[in-house]
């Protein structure tokens, strides 16, 4: 039994210099996933980032609205050699970041993206968790993001400022969140949080921030870069209506296994089901954990990873905040029975599962999510006052 407490229920083996000597081991890993990446975008595999590579071309060329053509964009993402080319389908205020990659060669733009991109997502981190640094910088949430050279640093960047942010800096929150217009199904859950906990200053700066984007959008783009957007929705349609088992196993939202394996009907209904339920569990969250906005913002953003239908291990950046949060208050008020390894496997979970997903039949990214939300949610009410179960 002593052994067993030693190494699985209690884990007292994982101290902080373990715990940092294999976060340099996966993050050296993950280093190595990543230089693959980059072979992989530099050839006829090509890269999810095209896309918006081509966007930022359509821009430097003074045809912003180009951007959403699809024959301009297979034509000038194929000319970098790739068999493959992407339809950009973000809102217009994204076309503001798209812009300068278009000024470089698509191997430079690749890697500015990649480097700003991680480098504002590990700065809204480390000065949230600055003690847990080393983890941060290797967590495979972030690392598998920088492998598709997608959107999900910087989206993660903006849901950890927002959700680290609110009581210092509500009005900058509020702005962090209107930005997310940029890839609004990752904020569905951000306005019932807010309203819940009477941040008014920051929803409404929240708006501002989304009526600004659009209308600078369009003065910068012009009037014809709105309808040019709208046209991209078929292209959106159209890869939603022709999913197939290996898209949507790679997807790591709750809807898409419902999608594969009852149908879209019952799949979505159940998927909405699950999202109301979650918007009742945000508007809670700020009585369960009495008002903490940090608490309630740990359990918001795990619940964010369930609620939106469309989502990607790539997206999963922002899992950082619940993750840390919950390391956090084991190393205040003691670690639970399993809790440690626990966290180590949720920590782990953004590659783990997407590993598995098409093997297996199953993205389990769901379930870990699901996880990290009922971990979160057990530290609050009575725990909260609990005395310390172990040290750290």
């Amino acid at each position: 039994m002593g052994h067993w407490n030693f190494w699985i229920r209690r884990a007292d083996w994982l101290n902080a210099r373990r715990v940092r000597g294999y976060a340099l081991l996966v993050g050296l890993a993950g280093l190595m996933i990543v230089a693959n990446a980059v072979v992989e975008a530099m050839g006829p595999t090509g890269s999810d980032f095209l896309a918006f590579w081509g966007a930022g071309k359509a821009v430097a060329g003074g045809a912003p609205a180009t951007a959403y053509d699809l024959a301009f964009q297979e034509r000038v993402q194929t000319g970098t050699g790739s068999r493959g080319w992407f339809a950009f389908v973000n809102p217009p205020p994204f076309l503001f970041l798209t812009a300068p990659l278009g000024l470089l060669p698509y191997p430079a733009a690749w890697g500015l993206w990649v480097v700003a991109g991680f480098a504002l997502w590990a700065a809204a981190s480390i000065s949230a968790f600055p003690r847990l640094w080393p983890i941060v910088l290797a967590y495979p949430g972030a690392l598998i993001a920088a492998t598709h050279a997608q959107t999900g640093l910087v989206t993660g960047a903006l849901l950890v400022f927002a959700a680290t942010r609110l009581d210092r800096r509500p009005l900058a929150a509020g702005a962090a969140i209107g930005a997310l217009v940029i890839k609004p199904h990752l904020a569905l859950l951000l306005p019932f949080w807010l309203a819940a906990g009477g941040r008014w200053r920051s929803f409404m700066a929240a708006a501002v921030a989304i009526l600004a984007l659009v209308a600078l959008a369009v003065i910068a783009f012009g009037p014809s870069i709105l309808p040019a957007y709208a046209s991209s929705w078929e292209a959106s349609g159209k890869l939603m209506r022709e999913a197939d088992y290996e898209f949507l196993m790679r997807m790591c939202s709750f809807y898409a296994p419902l999608r594969y394996y009852v149908g879209n009907g019952l799949g979505l209904a159940l998927a909405g089901a699950m999202a109301l339920g979650l918007v009742v569990v945000v508007i809670l969250s700020w009585r369960r954990f009495s008002g903490d906005a940090q608490a309630t913002a740990a359990a918001t953003l795990a619940a964010t990873a369930l609620a939106s239908p469309y989502l990607f291990n790539y997206d999963l950046p922002f899992l950082i905040v619940p993750t840390l949060w919950l390391v956090r208050e084991g190393l205040a008020q003691g670690f639970r029975d399993y809790e440690k390894l626990a966290l180590v496997a949720l920590w782990l979970a953004p590659y783990a599962t997407r590993a598995a997903a098409l093997p297996l039949g199953l993205n389990l990214m769901p379930v870990a999510s699901l996880a990290i939300l009922a971990m979160v949610w057990s530290r609050g009410g009575a725990h909260r006052l609990a005395k310390p179960v172990s040290a750290a």
